[in-house]
């Protein structure tokens, strides 16, 4: 039984006590007083007969009459008469005539009231004795009625303190709840305060949680911070603070093999020209300082481009890689504005030429970045802050005009939308569930999601787009019984009406809610906690489970990260790269898998390419992983 349950049992019994005590004490003293009122009454009334009767004439008559006039008047139910040897002389009496009270009332109420005696005289002797019992009938009818009353005011009084004790009770239940709420909170690793209750002993307990609850997050918040200064002494230059060659390449290729929106975007790259010279001119002091404001200056680029990645390739070297983002000539000119900014700064204008191209899904890492190489070496050719800007090949290019793009989104999405199937497997590879990203119909071949999302984006038609994969991903679900993962948008998110819509579809198929994943961009988190946290508590009422994309070592840093429910995140695969060779990043993977598991969130690594980097991944901790290594029926070497 409940807290409340027992302490509402007790308010009511001890109202009940209270009620049927009082009324019985007050029953029980009314009864006596009205005993002791027919009693005077009786000798009264007996004394005042006898009275009468001792100076009248003893005639046997007389005496007949005058008795049976006074029992006539009804108020009297035994009249007797005795002389002085005690024989009956006259004898008057009468039933209770009690019709408006009931019978059990009367029973348990029963009048014992001694008789009234007094003696008749005859002169100066005695005649006889007079006994005189009144009727009770007035008196039941007296006490029923109080006990009425007393019962109605005890039953207001009853029903005043009901309502005094609910409130009571509401005041106790409230921080009970609060309490209730925040241990099942820290139970899913979400970590609230609550507010601090009146009562002393509820505020103890209460303050007791939210030291627990502070506690924890602080212990969270400390392995964060260690986990992020783990990852700059072993990926990031310490001179510029930006990540070094390899852990930069491996984010270039993981976006070249990826199946999502940042399979395509802009690379850039940018040269400190005659960088040996500027360090016996400048002293390593100052040329550090120069490369340290220069990385600045591109992470600046990167911020404004979304969350782009900033890395120095050698020495001189720095590149740039901008996710979803294409307009060429507009990154070029903030390149420039800033690099020009940069030179602004200096007693000495340093030479700082610039490179960009488009990047896209599957192209080879080694060609893209020679074909740069050769135009940065142009750019620098032309001299302070030169800049080239590399075409794309031709044979990536699907349409040309935005108007074209539009009409053929537009069929592609009424002809419908496939979905590819790719594994997520557990250690014991079992699956998890099928990550389904999207291909459309263009130019008469289905084209993977990296080809289209890009003008997807810019012609602002993700939220139809995802609305498209939402509804065949349902379709897909109920044939196959699989769960299934959905990738939505940024963009989706901030669209009222596609929040709504997919609510509303979720909500229609409810028996398949569980077998639902949706999975958003750890950029979300990062730009719209506020937005991501309505959607996770909205999808997760309804049964579905939902997570982070391309996360990085710094999601510990997402504002309130704990309270959001998330229920897996995906470890972005340039971390999985060589995994099996590289202690720098196991280090890395292996906190990044306690803290979410600390969280109660499960850890998925994508971009795995082979049984043996599988196998380390989950020997450090991870909960699955998916790539093109892996299988439905296991991980392939």
């Amino acid at each position: 039984m409940s807290l409340i349950k027992q302490l509402w049992l007790t308010i009511a019994t001890l109202l009940l006590l209270a009620f049927v005590g009082s009324l019985l004490i007050g029953v029980s003293s009314s009864r006596h007083y009205i005993e002791q009122e027919i009693e005077i009454k009786n000798n009264d009334n007996a004394n005042a007969l006898a009275l009468s009767m001792s100076q009248m004439e003893k005639d046997p008559v007389i005496l007949e009459l005058l008795l049976a006039a006074q029992f006539d008047t009804g108020h009297y139910r035994h009249i007797e008469l005795r002389d002085a040897a005690g024989d009956i002389i006259e004898q008057r009496t009468a039933g209770e005539y009690i019709d408006d009270v009931p019978d059990w009332f009367v029973n348990l109420v029963r009048f014992d009231v001694p008789a009234g005696h007094a003696v008749v005289q005859d002169g100066w002797q005695q005649y006889g004795t007079l006994e005189l019992e009144s009727q009770h009938s007035f008196a039941y009818r007296s006490l029923w009625r109080s006990t009425l009353e007393l019962a109605g005011w005890f039953a207001l009084a009853g029903v005043a303190s009901l309502l005094l004790a609910s409130w009571i009770v509401c005041t106790i239940r409230r921080p009970l709840r609060n309490v209730v709420s925040q241990a099942q909170a820290i139970g899913q690793r979400r970590f609230t305060t609550a507010s601090e209750p009146r009562t002393r002993e509820l505020r103890e307990v209460v303050q007791a949680m939210n030291q627990l609850s502070l506690a924890v997050r602080q212990m969270l918040g400390q392995e964060s911070d260690k986990l992020d200064q783990l990852r700059r002494r072993m990926q990031h230059d310490p001179v510029t603070d930006t990540l070094t060659r390899a852990p930069f390449l491996d984010q270039l290729q993981a976006h070249l093999k990826s199946e999502k929106d940042d399979a395509s975007g802009t690379l850039a790259l940018v040269r400190v020209a005659r960088l040996a010279e500027l360090n016996q001119q400048l002293g390593h002091a100052a040329t550090d300082a120069l490369l340290a404001r220069l990385a600045r200056r591109l992470e600046q680029i990167a911020r404004a481009h979304g969350h782009g990645t900033v890395g120095r390739l050698n020495g001189s070297d720095f590149g740039v890689i901008l996710p979803r983002h294409h307009d060429l000539e507009a990154i070029g000119e903030a390149l420039k504005q800033q690099l020009e900014a940069l030179n602004g700064e200096q007693e000495f204008s340093p030479s700082l030429p610039s490179a960009l191209r488009q990047y896209s899904q599957s192209e080879r890492q080694a060609e893209l970045l020679a074909s740069l190489d050769g135009a940065l070496a142009s750019a620098e050719t032309r001299g302070e802050n030169g800049q080239e800007i590399v075409d794309q090949p031709a044979s990536n290019v699907l349409f040309t005009r935005h108007d074209e793009w539009r009409q053929a989104l537009g069929d592609a999405l009424r002809q419908g939308v496939l979905l590819a199937h790719y594994p997520v497997l557990d250690a014991q590879g079992q699956l998890i569930h099928h990550e389904v990203p999207s291909r459309l119909r263009l130019k008469g071949e289905w084209r993977p999601a990296g080809v289209f999302l890009p003008w997807v984006s810019r012609l602002a038609m993700a939220p139809t787009l995802d609305l498209a994969v939402v509804s065949a991903a349902i379709a897909d679900v109920e044939s196959s019984g699989k769960a299934v993962a959905i990738n939505l948008s940024a963009e989706s998110l901030n669209d009222g009406h596609f929040v709504g819509e997919l609510l509303s579809r979720v909500s229609a198929h409810h028996g398949i809610a569980d077998r639902l994943w949706f999975e958003l961009p750890q950029s979300v988190a990062m730009q719209q906690p506020q937005a991501l946290k309505t959607l996770c508590h909205a999808l997760l009422g309804l049964g579905c489970r939902v997570g982070l994309e391309h996360v990085g070592t710094q999601f510990g840093k997402i504002e309130g990260l704990q309270d959001l429910g998330l229920s897996f995140l995906k470890v972005e695969g340039a971390l999985s790269q060589e995994i099996e060779s590289r202690s720098d990043q196991q280090s890395l993977l292996r906190g990044m898998a306690t803290l979410a598991h600390s969280l109660g969130i499960m850890a998925i690594a994508e971009g795995v390419e082979s049984q043996g980097a599988a196998k380390t991944l989950f020997e450090l901790g991870l909960d699955g992983v998916t790539g093109p290594g892996v299988r439905e029926h296991g991980v392939h070497g």
